[in-house]
């Protein structure tokens, strides 16, 4: 009997796991064709290396984050990037804010509008060696991932990117530039 009660509880724990697994993101989840990249679990706690504003016919904001293998390397200004290096590009509309406008008593200023994707770079040069070590994932705002020919124009342009493939550079706060002195 005494078997049968821990057998049930280990068989109800493991259950357990893979439900809040699941759930989490950690497995399962929409893939993106070409690389097979997931979106990662727990990117948004990600740190920042930098922001960016593209304007054009994008008109968005964007927010560059990065896991710890990620920052590390920029912080060590280390190229090429390790492996496991993870970057994300989170990317909105961006909209005047009139709250701010009246504030400042003209426009001139933009916040964030409704997410248009999220981007992830993976370092993994044996199994992305075809494209110099890196995968590509896109994800629509509703995260569907983009289709294949989407994916198939994100190496040749990060073929021009003189840092390994990556456009960003780390963007040190006040802090990390004064330590650097």
């Amino acid at each position: 009997m005494k078997r049968n009660v821990l057998l049930l509880f280990a068989v109800a724990t493991v259950a357990g796991v893979f439900a809040m697994t699941t759930a989490s993101g950690q497995s399962g989840g929409a893939t993106v064709p070409i690389f097979g990249i997931k979106i990662p679990p727990g990117y948004r706690d990600w740190k920042l290396i930098a922001v960016a504003h593209e304007e054009g016919n994008l008109k968005s904001l964007g927010a560059i984050l990065g896991n710890d293998v990620a920052i590390q390397a920029y912080r060590e200004r280390k190229l090429p990037f390790p492996e496991g290096t993870i970057i994300a590009a989170l990317h909105w509309s961006h909209v005047p804010s009139a709250e701010n406008n009246a504030v400042f008593g003209q426009a001139q200023s933009f916040v964030p509008g409704a997410s248009t994707n999220i981007q992830f770079m993976v370092k993994d040069s044996k199994k992305y060696a075809a494209t110099g070590g890196w995968g590509f994932a896109h994800f629509n705002n509703d995260g569907t991932p983009g289709n294949e020919a989407l994916h198939r124009t994100c190496f040749p342009c990060h073929a021009m990117a003189a840092h390994d493939f990556v456009f960003t550079q780390y963007a040190p706060s006040y802090g990390e530039a004064q330590q650097k002195k």
